[in-house]
């Protein structure tokens, strides 16, 4: 950004003196000018008051607590789009289960790119998406991913964002981490209602090569730029992360690390080393945040689907112990191994539902708290493997499905606070989480059961899951 004569000294000051503050003039019109429209920079759509308050800020159910509970997270395609009915009723729906946490992200997920010249906003997409959090009486949750192109060394304009995957998982440079940080504050002004921000997602653009580890020394530096930020635009705005990915891999391999292990597999050890410099040298977090799977990074779900899930309850005990026992929360947790276009759908429905509500137990007994599900939303069509609701695009859609009742329910009953209850089970392969009040029950065998719960004879079809009063 920096920029430079005739016998007598005294001259020669002034015409350097003059040369530049001239050659400072023309700099500030050079900057000026390239953010203006039709002069090389993109800036259509755009304005300067990304910090002015959207709409109409509401109070969250949990505004307050750094434990929001079970929700889920918005993706590309999501119910703020499509036929006003189908939106509606989805919002209906949510609003009258009480209102579930949900996380947007700042950039990509179903958001444009919020800066894409320096001091210029655009947050349509992303006002739509807390607009629709609002409306639906939820919790909104901001997750600080991704970062601008100019951040990362791309070009800036808003035509000239880089979608690519690879772009999109680019971390910002070292020396715009203050840029970033400032977006975050800025992002904070302009929905005060929201009080929960996590930093990054799952350590992105933060591998070292050179080392073949985690870069955690970067992204910790990141996170401590943005959490004071953020406390600097309000002291109660509550701060999480590291999002970093509980990878586990066969107990055999040269990554395990012996630092947690079980029979879902161990721990990665550079994943044990980034959480624990996190943990270390943060400038401070109001709850932790980590993501993963209970299969390992193989695929492989050892022994097997059901079984594979202890390694939630496992991992969340673990990273309680490492922190102090902040409050817990799961961004992303998965039962399910992806196919090569990143599907989930090999699974029949019943059966991905009733791993899924094993996973949940298992995470609620480890001392979890909050967890979001990544909702595979489609855009269009009727199908749509593993979703909370029907596509929205016509009229009659955004009707709720079996993922959707299980989630709803399971956040009704076993919210933050909640006093778990041991009940007696007599026979094999059923799990069971309960409270004074209910029992959730769930068949992990592909035929149908009859066992007795809490002295009850309960007769469970293939996968069932089921809610016992008590």
């Amino acid at each position: 950004m920096g920029r430079h004569g005739w016998n007598s000294g005294a001259r020669r000051w002034r015409l350097t003196a003059l040369l530049g503050v001239g050659a400072a003039a023309l700099a500030l019109i050079v900057t000026l000018l390239s953010t203006l429209p039709g002069n090389g920079v993109d800036t259509d759509g755009t304005t300067r008051d990304g910090d002015k308050v959207h709409g109409t800020p509401t109070t969250a159910p949990h505004a307050r607590d750094p434990e929001v509970g079970w929700g889920f997270t918005h993706t590309q395609h999501s119910a703020d789009e499509g036929a006003p009915a189908a939106v509606a009723r989805v919002e209906r729906r949510i609003a009258g289960d009480g209102g579930l946490p949900q996380i947007q992200h700042v950039m990509g997920w179903g958001a444009d790119n919020p800066e894409p010249v320096r001091g210029r906003y655009d947050f349509e997409a992303m006002d739509r998406r807390i607009d629709f959090v609002r409306a639906s009486g939820g919790t909104p949750v901001v997750t600080l991913c991704c970062a601008p192109d100019w951040m990362k060394g791309g070009e800036p304009g808003v035509d000239a964002t880089d979608w690519s995957q690879a772009a999109l998982e680019t971390a910002p440079d070292p020396g715009h981490y203050d840029d970033y940080a400032a977006l975050a504050a800025t992002v904070a002004r302009r929905y005060p209602d929201v009080r929960h921000f996590v930093v990054w997602n799952e350590f992105k653009g933060f591998w070292n090569d050179a080392e073949a580890r985690w870069d955690h020394e970067g992204y910790t530096k990141l996170y401590n730029l943005v959490y004071r930020a953020l406390k600097k635009v309000d002291r109660d705005i509550m701060v999480g992360g590291p999002y970093l990915v509980m990878d586990s891999v066969d107990p055999r391999a040269h990554e395990a690390s012996k630092a947690l292990t079980g029979p879902w597999g161990a721990l990665d050890r550079r994943t044990v080393e980034a959480f624990r410099y996190w943990n270390e040298h943060k400038a401070g977090a109001d709850f932790v945040v980590v993501d993963g799977s209970s299969y390992t990074r193989d695929d492989e779900l050892l022994p097997d689907e059901f079984t594979a899930t202890r390694k939630f309850t496992d991992v969340s005990r673990w990273v309680r112990e490492q922190t102090g026992d902040l409050p817990l929360w799961w961004a992303e947790y998965y039962v399910e191994p992806a196919d090569g276009d990143d599907e989930r759908e090999g699974w029949s429905e019943a059966r991905r539902v009733a791993v899924h509500a094993t996973g949940l137990i298992a995470l609620a007994e480890g001392g979890t708290t909050s967890a979001f599900y990544w909702n595979p939303e489609n855009e269009k069509g009727t199908a749509c493997a593993g979703c909370l609701w029907t596509p929205t695009d016509a009229d009659r859609g955004g009707a709720e499905l079996p993922m959707y009742r299980l989630l709803s329910r399971f956040g009704k009953e076993f919210g933050p606070g909640t006093r778990f209850e041991r009940v007696p089970v007599d026979g094999a392969g059923v799990r069971v989480l309960a409270t004074d009040d209910t029992v959730l029950a769930v068949n992990t065998r592909d035929r149908q059961i009859s066992v007795r719960v809490d002295g009850r004879k309960v007769t469970l079809h293939a996968y069932q899951v089921r809610w016992l009063e008590r």
